[in-house]
């Protein structure tokens, strides 16, 4: 299970960081999406910024459910403005929520520490 919880950590991490430093930097193509979505730009860089932490987040110890909610969570953002708002296709959004999904499953012995409960 670690190399399996390592693996899609590093999907994660790869994913994330590249949209979540798009987001950052400006790209063209995030500036229009958030413009068509209708937030405002500062919604961008938030974005951006939990992106970029939470994949960063992944990789610290007893970290790793937490990220992957956090990260589900920004995906299930994603896919419901491509279903409502921005059209073609959630698979991406939905594909990385799955794994998100995964990672919290695998982690899951963390959740209860994490919501500072005793076990």
């Amino acid at each position: 299970m670690t190399y399996l919880s390592i693996g899609l950590r590093a999907l994660l991490t790869l994913a994330f960081v590249a949209a979540g430093f798009a987001k950052l930097s400006g790209v063209d193509m995030m500036v229009a999406t958030f413009d068509a979505i209708g937030v405002g730009q500062w919604f961008r860089y938030l974005a951006g910024i939990i992106e970029v932490g939470g994949a960063i987040l992944l990789w610290i110890p007893r970290r790793q459910a937490l990220a992957a909610a956090v990260l589900g969570a920004t995906m299930v953002g994603a896919v419901l403005a491509h279903m409502f708002i921005l059209g073609p296709s959630a698979v991406p959004a939905i594909i990385l929520g799955l794994i998100c999904a995964a990672v919290l499953y695998l982690h899951r012995d963390q959740i209860q520490e994490t919501l500072g409960r005793s076990a």
